[in-house]
């Protein structure tokens, strides 16, 4: 007796969510040029998901940001203060370049702002003041209303108590946060469901001019990753190692970036930059804490990510940011990003806290994320090469520099 052939439904379950993602893009792209007026009725579909994001996305922040202060282990930093420092300095550079890229190549989205009141602030003093209302707001007053500021600041504040906590607590912390992030990826599985609603119904009623948006949007964001990657890190290790930089790195854009593009996880990635520390010979006692710990907080393709998205919606909505604004930005981006979830789009949920600065709503910020997945096919993949390959070149970097500075004592 044969065994009869996998539906249609089954077969797509077996695709990779890559490739699910892809189909669905395809699939709404199609629908708003066969049948417009079909096309736009599947606004509902997308608004479903920009829904589930926003539920998820305040809690998300909170448990991940708090279980990763907490289960922080003592006497950590004195092994890899260097490397910790080349990482945060990488990811606020990396900022930086989406500020000016932003400001050079500023990109429109089509957003809905009906029945959203949006206030714009009057400029650096004003945000600050905004800023520090938002971090001394009730914690359960800033999750219904997803004040993202006011979650990470008391995420960072309950984190450091609750390390002095018994470890049967700070366990069940950290398995709270697995099942926060169980339920953020069970709502990312419906991604190429919710970018079918949103394609085909933006399509419809906007045009195929979104789409032309989208591709500005995307050719701005891998134009700074590729910056980041060719021009500023290989800037940063230089100052550190005084000597030509780019046989490093075009090593670990070719030994790990390549197979983190493919996995888009910097977790799957970790075995692979592990192998690589070994083979340059760097310390184990070093790479075996930085390079899982920088799969965590070294994220300077998140905060390329999170930066040109949200003064992507700062340019849509016509509000006017001034330098000391744009470098606080900076600042709130490289935050964020070190605390960016390790699931697929995790970056992507961050945006609204930086969107926060600019008295841009939650409905709209939603509305950025959903243009994120819709361009993260390659934007997410080209995020991870970048995060994944700078773990291991900046650890060989500074332990390449330190071992060179002892020779130079000796």
């Amino acid at each position: 007796m044969t065994a009869s052939s996998p539906s249609l439904l089954q077969r797509l379950k077996r695709l990779s969510l890559v490739t699910q993602i892809i189909i669905g893009l395809l699939a709404g792209i199609a629908l708003a040029l066969v049948a417009p007026e079909v096309a736009k009725s599947t606004a509902f579909i997308g608004k479903v998901f920009v829904s589930a994001l926003k539920a998820v996305a305040p809690i998300l922040v909170f448990v991940l940001v708090m279980a990763s202060i907490a289960n922080h282990k003592h006497g950590q930093e004195t092994h890899i203060r260097p490397i910790l420092f080349l990482y945060l300095l990488g990811t606020f550079a990396a900022a930086v370049v989406a500020v000016v890229a932003s400001m050079m190549f500023p990109s429109s989205l089509v957003l809905s702002t009906h029945d959203v009141a949006v206030t714009a602030p009057g400029g650096i003093s004003e945000v600050l003041q905004s800023l520090l209302l938002s971090v001394v707001d009730n914690p359960v007053s800033a999750l219904m209303n997803a004040n993202f500021i006011g979650i990470l600041a008391w995420a960072i504040g309950m984190g450091i108590a609750i390390r002095h906590a018994g470890e049967t607590t700070r366990e069940v912390l950290g398995d709270l946060s697995n099942g926060v992030t169980l339920i953020v990826r069970l709502v990312i599985r419906f991604a190429p469901l919710g970018i079918f609603g949103l394609v085909a119904s933006t399509l419809a009623t906007s045009g195929f001019g979104a789409l032309i948006g989208y591709a500005h949007l995307l050719a701005v964001l891998l134009g700074c990753m590729l910056f980041v990657a060719l021009v500023m890190n290989p800037v940063i290790v230089f100052w550190k190692l005084r000597r030509n930089p780019y046989p490093l790195v075009m090593m670990c854009l070719r030994e790990s970036g390549i197979t983190a593009f493919f996995t888009r996880s910097s977790a799957a990635n970790i075995p692979v930059n592990l192998e690589l520390s070994k083979r340059l010979g760097l310390h184990e006692d070093t790479y075996s804490v930085s390079i899982p710990l920088g799969a965590t907080i070294n994220m300077a393709g998140a905060a390329i990510t999170i930066t040109v998205l949200t003064l992507a919606a700062v340019h849509t909505l016509g509000i006017v940011v001034d330098i000391p604004t744009a470098i606080l930005l900076s600042v709130v981006a490289a935050i964020c990003a070190c605390g960016a979830s390790g699931v697929a789009g995790g970056s992507l949920l961050l945006i609204p806290l930086a969107c926060s600065l600019f008295g841009i709503p939650s409905e709209i910020a939603m509305q950025v994320v959903a243009v994120g997945f819709i361009i993260g096919v390659l934007q997410d993949s080209a995020e991870t090469a970048l995060n994944s390959s700078t773990d291991v070149l900046f650890t060989a970097a500074a332990c390449l520099g330190e071992d060179e500075k002892v020779q130079r004592l000796a």
